[in-house]
């Protein structure tokens, strides 16, 4: 212990009296190691720390399975669910829900909430109490039962002031009132994938008929837990032979249904997974080059101590007792750099946040816990010994009669140029890896934005609004209310078209129904083919700009009281009407089993509702006049340059044909598209910044190198220089020595970015890993950037003064 401290006493002495190199390592070390601290930290909130619910690892979700094609679905009906949850005997609990919103009157106001109906088994199911109160029963989960709902802590502070005289009353929440049971502790969330949860209610008392009467009717995620003691293999066996017996059961719904099983954690992060671990492998190589460059800048400082480690030998200190104390100055020099990595973490972590996609869950659960600072401690030391080692062991390797000679400087240079050398070799192919995976994300992302999404978001505002109020439960009443504020919306200064929509594209919700073509051999109900549903006023097609194709878009003359008509897009065309007109042709839809066929008016083209990376699927348009709903999305384009501007004369002009009328969720369409790519633009950034970071570091560490080279050639350089070599043939000497190693390192880099790029292939859109053209212009401008970086100390090299360097030495 003593020779230790010692050993630190000395370490600190020398990092003292040398402030600027000291400076240098340990800001490159911060850089690397705070990087690889605020990425680890989401790696570990989203892959590595268990859920917050008891025994979570016991957790799944079942998933439709289709029998003939293994495609996993997502979604059960709730007839299907019911029967999973009573028939099985390896799940100890079963539960269904789905997102849900309802309105919260406040005075003259409705404010917006987002919650979940669900089943009362999953709470006990995720062993979570309410901080007050209960949460509801089984019998609360039942039909005609009396409204209740349980309320998150962060609506119980901003609403009722924390108030615990909540529990055991009435809060004017949708149509009608709703019992408060329970409040929820702070942090409980669930789903986790939910932006938001404020309240939780009875999933049965919120189905419709429809749901609890049709096996078709899939909209409901289902999570589980297993029995304790059983595998996941044994539960997967009992519900795939569920699945059997419902086929044989079904025949008319089930003939394709199988369900599977997904350990719940695992569902969550899904594709994450690879774009965490690259971007956590992208920050270990940025730190890899940090603690080559400072590996370089030690065996430089060695070059300079040789003497005093030969006079240390000679005086009897053992090669290891040398080893051990540069080894010592390293690791003080790793640890100054993770304290102040771990400051820049901090603050990295904050930025991370405010970048981060809002659907990527549990990052709301993102922070620097004790596995992250453990990490960041054992990063500092491992780094220390990685980048002090091979520099301490070539500084032990003295020869003492030489290195106690007045000149004998250059004594120790052949190791340590050779092992310089290898280190920029590493730096160059590490930093080619980092800038082709960065050069292929970005390529990705510009092809993306380059895809039309079948309609012009600029210049377009989207708002929601729901008729919720008793007085419009006739659809009449409805239509008739839409029509006015569609008339007065147009009125209003720079509207151009004004149209209603639902479900709006881009906004994450699909309605499918399956279909028959009238005149052909009806579908088997389990392998009729579905299409998306959208309902639509005459004027939304205009409003966003969808091109009609073929036929007619809908006008005022398609009322409740018209014949049923039907668009298509130009994908539903393709698939069930190749070779044919479709207009004229008549579709049975399996949700209005006693309504006439709906005649094919129009065909538009195809609207990419899912994604820009998602292709488009069969879709349908009805008319909101005749499928009348509770709610509508209004699609306004305006000419106005900020379409926001909009906002408040329309919210205006709403309140004052009805103020029961909640408008909310107001966004462009702008708006929409960029969020649909925050994922994509969220990954490019991340690694364009650590390759750009990585390319400054390489460059860094090659200039390093060829100046302290020119440093040490400096009376070779003169003597060349005496015997008549020109400026040129010095540059190009100089250069060519730097070049080679930048060439070797990018042709390393080259051959392991074919093969790590593959990895990154569910990351990329439209462009393969192996992208010639990438390759080919990363190479060039590495290749550029390292000249430029040889050729500053090749110039100074041409400036040599013979005379001053043949008494350099």
């Amino acid at each position: 212990m003593g020779t230790m401290l010692q050993d630190m006493r000395y370490g600190v002495r020398m990092m003292l009296k040398r402030p600027g190199f000291t400076l240098i390592a340990v800001l490159a070390l911060a850089l690397g190691i705070g990087a690889n601290s605020a990425i680890f930290s989401v790696v570990n909130a989203v892959l590595l720390r268990p859920l917050p619910y008891e025994a979570e690892e016991r957790l799944v979700t079942i998933e439709t399975r289709n029998a003939n094609s293994g495609s996993i679905g997502g979604v059960l009906s709730y007839l299907n669910f019911a029967d999973v949850r009573d028939q099985s005997r390896t799940l100890e609990y079963a539960a269904a829900y789905s997102q849900s919103g309802t309105f919260l009157a406040a005075g003259d106001e409705l404010e917006r909430l987002r919650g979940v109906v669900i089943s009362a088994d999953v709470f006990p199911m995720l062993g979570v109490k309410p901080l007050i109160g209960r949460t509801y029963t089984r019998e609360e989960d039942q039909k005609g039962a009396r409204k209740v709902i349980v309320i998150s802590y962060g609506l119980w502070q901003r609403r009722f002031g924390s108030d615990p005289k909540i529990v055991g009353q009435e809060i004017p929440i949708g149509t009608r009132p709703a019992l408060v049971l329970g409040v929820m502790p702070k942090g409980f969330k669930f789903p986790v994938e939910a932006e938001t949860v404020e309240f939780w209610q009875p999933l049965v008392p919120n189905l419709s008929d429809t749901d609890t009467q049709r096996r078709d009717a899939q909209w409901l995620s289902v999570v589980a837990k297993r029995k304790a003691g059983v595998t996941e293999q044994q539960a997967q066996t009992e519900i795939s032979t569920i699945a059997s017996r419902l086929q044989a059961q079904y025949p008319d719904t089930n003939t394709s249904v199988g369900f599977a099983l997904t350990p719940l954690h695992e569902k969550l992060v899904g594709d994450l997974r690879t774009a965490l671990f690259v971007l956590l492998a992208a920050v270990g190589c940025v730190l890899l080059i940090a603690c080559a460059n400072v590996a370089n800048l030690l065996l430089a400082r060695a070059a300079a101590r040789h003497k005093e480690v030969a006079i240390r030998r000679a005086l009897g200190a053992s090669r290891w007792r040398i080893v051990r104390q540069l080894l010592t100055e390293s690791i003080l020099l790793s640890v100054m750099g993770g304290g102040l990595g771990l400051l820049l973490g901090w603050w990295g972590v904050d930025v991370l946040m405010a970048a981060m996609p809002t659907d990527i869950p549990l990052a709301g659960e993102v922070s620097l816990d004790w596995r992250v600072l453990a990490f960041t401690a054992a990063l500092s030391i491992l780094t220390g010994i990685l980048f002090g080692l091979a520099p301490a062991m070539q500084s032990s390797k003295l020869d003492l009669n030489e290195s106690l000679k007045e000149g004998g400087r250059g004594s120790t240079e052949g190791g340590s140029g050779r092992l310089r050398s290898a280190l920029i070799v590493t730096e160059i192919a590490v930093s080619m890896v980092l800038l082709v995976g960065a050069g292929l994300l970005g390529q990705s992302f510009m092809r993306l934005l380059d895809v039309s999404p079948g309609f012009n978001p600029q210049g377009v505002l989207t708002t929601d609004v729901v008729f919720i109020n008793k007085k419009y439960a006739e659809d009449e009443r409805k239509v008739a209310t839409l029509d006015e504020i569609l008339r007065s919306a147009s009125a209003l200064p720079g509207v151009q078209a004004v149209g209603t929509v639902d479900p709006l594209p881009l906004g994450g919700n699909f309605v499918a129904y399956s279909f028959n073509i009238e005149g052909r051999a009806p579908f088997n109900p389990s392998e009729a083919p579905s299409a998306d549903r959208r309902t639509i006023t005459p004027d939304y097609f205009r409003a966003m700009a969808i091109p009609l194709v073929r036929g007619r878009a809908f006008n005022a003359r398609d009322a409740k009281d018209a014949p049923p008509v039907v668009v298509i897009n130009e994908t539903f065309a393709r698939r069930f009407f190749a070779g044919e007109d479709p207009v004229g042709k008549r579709l049975l839809f399996d949700d209005e089993p006693d309504a006439p066929a709906r005649e094919v008016v129009g065909v538009v083209g195809d609207v990419r509702h899912a994604g820009l990376d998602v292709e488009a699927g069969p879709e349908f348009y009805l008319p909101y006049a005749q499928a009348p709903a509770v709610r509508a999305t209004l699609v306004v384009r305006t000419t106005a340059a900020d379409p926001a501007s909009v906002i408040t004369p329309l919210r205006d002009m709403i309140r004052r044909i009805d103020k029961d009328i909640p408008v909310y969720n107001v966004k462009t369409m702008g708006q929409l598209l960029s969020e649909s790519v925050a994922r994509r633009r969220f990954n490019m950034m991340l690694l364009g910044t650590f390759a750009l970071v990585a390319l400054f570091l390489a460059a860094i560490g090659i200039y390093g190198v060829m100046s302290y080279s020119v440093t040490q050639r400096t009376h070779e350089i003169g003597i060349r220089i005496a015997l008549g070599a020109q400026a040129r043939d010095v540059l190009k000497m100089v250069v060519r020595q730097g070049m080679t190693l930048v060439l070797v390192g990018v042709l390393i880099g080259v051959v392991a970015a074919f093969s790590l790029t593959r990895i990154m292939r569910s990351l990329l859109f439209g462009v393969s890993p192996t992208d010639v053209m990438t390759f080919a212009a990363v190479s060039i401008v590495l290749a550029g950037i390292a000249l430029l970086a040889c050729l500053i100390p090749a110039r100074r090299a041409t400036r040599v003064d013979p005379m001053v360097a043949l008494r350099y030495e």
